[in-house]
């Protein structure tokens, strides 16, 4: 029998396919863009991986929590939904500030300088400290800690690849532009 926070569970990761199915949609959409105006693409064969692993992240969420019986455990879940919550407004924050710029294959337009604006002030990578935190939050919703801790050590293996792959394609430029922003976690100004 499915409980009434299993139900919910199922509806929000169901909306969160959906989600990666616009983002596919928006991805390919913005490809053709930057391949219009000269794109090149790096970091293809790691980016298949990448879709298979977040493929199975939002199956495995589910799995769990229907195999295994986990429970919903109130405030705990409630923080975890807050910070998954925060995620997709980072996430659509950076989306929104690269605008067609934005996609989930490395795809460069080497004429156009490095997006400084948005997260991008704080930042050198805000799109993925949204997946960090999503891929730590979202299965401990409804307490699947095993999807939290396997997904969360692999997506970091997968980011060491990707980040070097991609710092690498931006170039020279880019690595000029965000030589004093941390990668991960804002600066608090000291006053």
């Amino acid at each position: 029998m499915v409980t009434a926070t299993q139900a919910v569970f199922l509806g929000y990761m169901g909306l969160l396919g959906v989600e990666r199915l616009v983002e596919l949609v928006l991805s390919k959409r913005n490809a053709a863009w930057a391949f219009a105006r000269g794109g090149v693409e790096t970091g293809q064969r790691h980016y298949r991986f990448m879709v298979v692993f977040h493929s199975l992240f939002l199956a495995a969420c589910v799995a769990e929590v229907f195999l295994l019986h986990r429970p919903f455990l109130g405030g705990w879940s409630g923080a975890a939904l807050g910070g998954a919550v925060v995620a997709q407004g980072l996430r659509y924050w950076a989306i929104s500030t690269l605008g067609p710029r934005w996609n989930s294959r490395i795809i460069v337009v080497s004429d156009l300088p490095p997006v400084v604006g948005g997260p991008y002030r704080f930042l050198r990578h805000p799109n993925y400290v949204a997946v960090v935190l999503e891929l730590a939050c979202v299965p401990l919703i409804h307490g699947a800690w095993w999807t939290a801790v396997f997904f969360s050590v692999g997506n970091l293996v997968l980011l060491s690849v990707r980040i070097r792959a991609e710092e690498a394609a931006l170039g020279d430029a880019y690595a000029r532009a965000f030589s004093h922003r941390p990668r991960f976690l804002p600066e608090v100004p000291r006053g």
